[in-house]
């Protein structure tokens, strides 16, 4: 039996469904990087702990296009007054729609068009920590020889190179050569000290005495030495004197 037309009017049953959707997938990815090496001579090499801070942003936007917020919806007339009768001869109608296809009006209808916006914001961070702290105390104690033997070698090259600057400046002074005062090399030789040349140690020499005397001479110097007033002589003498004209 075919059911396509009931009364003239196609009756054809056309079900349409439309199904759309979106899915966002993130991640965020915590790449752990290697451990902090520091290396301190000597093929002495030691690994610390390590701490990875890593600071995002996400965000995602989805929109329809072109925007309509309402659409019009039709209103069809499916009214049904006539096409029978009744007991009474009065017009009845007769199951089938007597203006198919009328469109009385239009109505507004939400479409629930929305755009959709998210951000995300954060950090993600690790701690990374050798598991075995006696290597790492092991370790910290080779590196800290390691620093005390370049230390010394430090010392000991520096000690030569003074004993070596000391050695020729010395030389150089005690041949009378020398960087003129207030040069700019002038401070290379400044410190450098050589006796007899640049520098006189502190001594005290003896005078010997020069000339001889007799005992009656000494003695009679060791009488003015004890009398002051002997060094002045014999008393003045004044005397007057007569010129005739």
């Amino acid at each position: 039996m075919s059911a396509e037309t009931v009364g003239g009017v196609s009756a054809t049953a056309s079900p349409v469904a439309n199904s759309s959707g979106s899915v966002t997938n993130q991640a965020i990815q915590v790449l752990q990087g290697p451990y902090i090496t520091n290396t301190y001579g000597g093929g002495i090499q030691c690994q610390g702990p390590t701490r990875n801070f890593t600071p995002y942003v996400t965000g995602t936007a989805s929109a329809s296009k072109p925007w309509e917020p309402y659409y019009d919806d039709p209103v069809y007339d499916i009214s049904d007054n006539s096409g029978a009768f009744d007991e009474d001869d009065n017009p009845i109608g007769d199951g089938i729609i007597d203006n198919p296809g009328r469109i009385l009006f239009h109505k507004k209808t939400r479409t629930g068009q929305k755009d959709n916006y998210s951000l995300g914001i954060g950090f993600s961070m690790t701690w990374s920590t050798p598991t075995d702290k006696n290597l790492q105390d092991l370790c910290k104690k080779a590196a800290q020889t390691q620093i005390e033997l370049n230390s010394q070698l430090a010392a000991n090259k520096r000690l030569d190179f003074e004993i070596a600057r000391l050695k020729n400046c010395g030389q150089l002074l005690k041949e009378g050569i020398r960087f003129a005062p207030g040069t700019r090399y002038a401070k290379v030789c400044e410190d450098v000290q050589v006796s007899g040349v640049n520098f006189m140690v502190p001594h005290v020499h003896k005078i010997p005495s020069t000339s001889s005397s007799s005992p009656s001479q000494r003695e009679a110097l060791q009488s003015l030495d004890s009398d002051p007033s002997a060094l002045l002589g014999a008393p003045l003498q004044t005397r007057s004197s007569f010129v005739s004209p």
